[in-house]
């Protein structure tokens, strides 16, 4: 496929916009399809590209974190969601977090003010619409909600080894109508830090909030649709059914924390993550839900601080697409039963904002050398990116969407203490990484 000079990409999202920006340097012809605004996914309200739903951040930034080292490793290959990132971010502590709305600003003006993409407005509903015919490849980075009439389509090519999961998303509160009298900052073992807000529980308040949550009315299911949580993005309904002490030694763990106004640590706290710079809006950190808005509203503000909470955003549950890489994605992440379709992003197995950008970008750069002639090679398993494309290429019983993680990697093959092994998966990540991105330079 050398001859590639016009490609199709099917969605605008993180991974659409990353592998757009690669062929456009490569000098290829790209035309991004983006159904908004025309129509909107259950989960999507804003017009421009590269919307986040589900959150405002991007996870740890510490090097020492999976996700962390992913982010650097995508920064040298020249991540433009890396580098919009970069521009809109706001305070979160150890996290890189950013304004949501500048953020979909900054990749959408570069998308529209690059000479060799050509943004349209328009809903592709299948992989023979006559829209795509002309084009030497097609890229489906529809995202895990791509529409119905799309997933069939995908589904009908890899031949019914469709899969699904339930993905929720938390809710946002607006900043001044927290009680700031009961709420206090400060980041787990660093009271001096100002990114996050927390709401204190007393033993009573907790089990309170708990027996609510597991008695809440949840927005129905589709008959015939089986709800399969990815462990990640977990309802917080559904880890409270789990366990009454379930949310106190989870996202609701009180260790690092003291109250000021009582000197002691709390029995459970909850954290507020701010939405924007002007901390006008933040984000309840662990509590997306699919709880009925009613009940939302009548749960949450059973959290101390926020009994008169004006909600920006309610919590929503929505479906999250995905196929079996393993069994139907060549190496390349082509289909296996139609070589000139590409997927890339969460649609493919991967997990998370950042893994579905990495993902983009690895196709974008996939695509980019066969275009100059030249070949690359996938990055080691013991690097993030590296790993992470390995997961898609590895068979399971059962396969899962998986985020970035040392897990992925192979084992040290040293005895090394708990303590120190993230330091030392890091450190050979990092090494390998630096082999191997040097060897391709001629290629990338």
């Amino acid at each position: 496929m050398s001859h590639i000079s016009k490609v199709a990409i099917i969605g605008g999202g993180l991974a659409g916009c990353e592998c757009a920006r690669k062929l456009s340097q490569a000098g290829v012809a790209v035309t991004l399809f983006e159904m908004k605004p025309h129509r909107f996914s259950p989960a999507h309200q804003m017009e421009g590209l590269a919307e986040l739903v589900c959150s405002n951040s991007f996870r740890s930034d510490q090097p020492e974190s999976g996700v962390g080292l992913l982010k650097q490793e995508m920064r040298e290959l020249g991540s433009l969601i890396m580098e919009a990132a970069e521009a809109t971010r706001v305070p979160a502590g150890k996290a890189l977090a950013v304004n949501r709305e500048t953020f979909s600003t900054y990749v959408t003006r570069v998308m529209e003010e690059d000479a060799n993409i050509t943004l349209v407005r328009q809903e592709i509903p299948s992989l023979d619409a006559p829209e795509l015919a002309g084009f030497d490849c097609v890229v489906v980075a529809a995202g895990p909600l791509a529409s119905e009439s799309l997933s069939a389509s995908i589904a009908e090519a890899v031949g019914g080894t469709h899969l699904y999961f339930y993905d929720a998303i938390a809710p946002i509160v607006s900043a001044d109508s927290i009680d700031m009298t009961k709420a206090f900052w400060g980041s787990r073992y660093m009271p001096e830090d100002k990114d996050y807000l927390n709401c204190p529980l007393s033993r009573d308040e907790y089990f309170a909030f708990h027996s609510a949550l597991v008695g809440g009315e949840k927005a129905p299911t589709k008959d015939f649709e089986k709800e399969i949580h990815f462990e990640g993005c977990m309802p917080i309904e559904a880890l409270a059914e789990r366990g009454e002490m379930t949310l106190a030694f989870g996202p609701f763990k009180p260790v690092g924390f003291i109250d000021p106004r009582t000197g002691e640590r709390p029995f459970a706290i909850v954290q507020l993550r701010t939405e924007d710079l002007n901390k006008s809006m933040f984000n309840l950190v662990g509590c997306q839900t699919k709880l009925k808005y009613g009940e939302q509203d009548r749960i949450f503000r059973m959290i101390p601080g926020l009994e008169n909470a004006e909600f920006v955003r309610y919590g929503s549950v929505h479906r999250n697409t995905y196929v079996n890489a393993p069994r139907t994605l060549a190496d390349d992440l082509s289909l296996r039963s139609r070589p000139t379709v590409f997927l890339a992003g969460q649609i493919t197995g991967v997990e998370g904002y950042v893994e579905s950008a990495a993902c983009g970008l690895w196709l974008g750069i996939l695509l980019s050398a066969r275009v100059r002639g030249t070949a690359v090679t996938l990055p080691p398993v013991e690097s993030c990116l590296g790993a992470l494309m390995t997961h898609l290429r590895t068979e399971q019983k059962n396969f899962q969407p998986s985020n970035v993680q040392f897990g992925l990697m192979p084992e040290l093959g040293v005895r090394a203490k708990k303590k120190d092994r993230k330091a030392l998966y890091a450190k050979r990540a990092r090494e390998r990484f630096a082999e191997w991105l040097s060897a391709q330079q001629d290629a990338l």
